[in-house]
């Protein structure tokens, strides 16, 4: 595991701790202590995989991110993503193609998405989680997706908040040829 580490437009792929405290060091801004060089420490033996933001002073931090690249043109080249990332793309791949293909008939869409209501009793207007479903006559996942959206936005309120179609908050599935 190496560690990428930049400060605006300073920037270090490093092996160990160690190598990312000496980095950090040769770099006037940041002050490198006891404190900080405990956070950096514990956080390379955590098991935690996403990004650490380590605060220099107010409204000023460095990042740090864990990664499997063995050199910086892999880290900015993406090649050393995690292997399950592969099997989510493949099939967030497949779940795309599904949603573009086309096939004439009926479908039902499943839409979860934040609805502005109003409050009777404040007055004031609140998001709530609400769960639509609706069978439709489209071309693709992706037509049933927009017929939906359409449908909604003429009838809720204009700051309601829908999902993406690729989204898991969107579902669909056909249900036949039309006559």
């Amino acid at each position: 595991m190496n560690l990428y580490i930049r400060f605006f437009d300073n920037e270090a792929l490093v092996h160990n701790a160690d190598e990312a405290l000496d980095f950090l060091s040769s770099i006037p801004e940041i002050p490198v202590d006891k404190k900080l060089e405990d956070e950096i420490r514990s956080y390379v033996d955590s098991d935690v995989s996403f990004p650490k933001r380590c605060k220099v002073r107010p409204h000023v931090y460095f990042i740090i991110i864990k990664t499997e690249a063995a050199t910086m043109q892999d880290f900015k080249d993406k090649k050393a993503v995690r292997s399950n990332n592969d099997a989510n793309h493949r099939e967030t791949n497949e779940a795309l193609a599904r949603l573009n293909e086309e096939r004439d008939g009926w479908y039902e869409g499943t839409l979860d998405f934040k609805r502005v209501v109003l409050v009777p009793g404040t007055g004031k207007h609140e998001y709530r989680d609400t769960h639509f479903v609706a069978d439709c006559k489209a071309v693709s996942g992706l037509d049933c997706y927009n017929r939906i959206v359409d449908y909604l936005q003429g009838r809720v309120d204009h700051r309601s908040q829908f999902p993406s179609s690729k989204g898991k908050n969107f579902k669909f599935k056909y249900l036949g040829m039309w006559k």
